[in-house]
């Protein structure tokens, strides 16, 4: 999978998952001062996230994520293993 393909499921789910317009979600994108999400929101995409990847994600991979395009990089990094 890509980091487009990956992109493009990320951006879907967080559109439809947490109602926010797919022309906000660029891979600049910050997740809580752009697209505000709150942390309760960032564990539901953790838990989609697991889905994907079919794998546990450690917290401390996701503590350092702050924009769409971290979250693409953590899911391609755990893919591609």
């Amino acid at each position: 999978m890509t980091k487009n393909e990956i992109f493009k499921l990320i951006s879907e789910y967080i559109a439809e998952g947490f109602e926010i317009k797919i022309a906000d979600i660029t891979l600049e994108a910050k997740l809580y001062e752009d697209l505000d999400l709150d942390s309760i929101d960032a564990i539901d995409l953790i838990v989609k996230l697991q889905e994907l990847t079919k794998e546990k994600i450690a917290p401390e991979k996701f503590k350092k994520v702050r924009t769409i395009s971290d979250v693409v990089d953590v899911v391609y990094e755990i893919i591609k293993k």
